[in-house]
């Protein structure tokens, strides 16, 4: 799909042009992977609020065993 934006800052181009230099890549690919990033964000930030939330459990009252070997015992029981 193509995208065009208007109106960008010539100094905003300049800038994203230049890093696309010194990376060596194009200025289409830096700025497609910048939306993308973007659009990710939100997924990321909820991932890092999950994980210290999972940390934060682990520390309060340590790390459940696994129960996997139990229940599979228990439904092998009952057939």
């Amino acid at each position: 799909m193509e995208i065009r934006v208007r109106n960008v800052d010539e100094g905003t181009i300049a800038i994203l042009r230049e890093r696309s230099q010194r990376e060596g890549r194009s200025l289409a690919s830096m700025i497609r992977d910048l939306l993308t990033a973007e659009a990710m964000r939100p997924r990321r930030e909820m991932l890092a609020r999950v994980t210290a939330w999972h940390e934060e459990l682990t520390k309060r009252h340590g790390r459940l065993p696994d129960s996997t070997a139990e229940l599979r015992a228990d439904r092998d029981e009952r057939g």
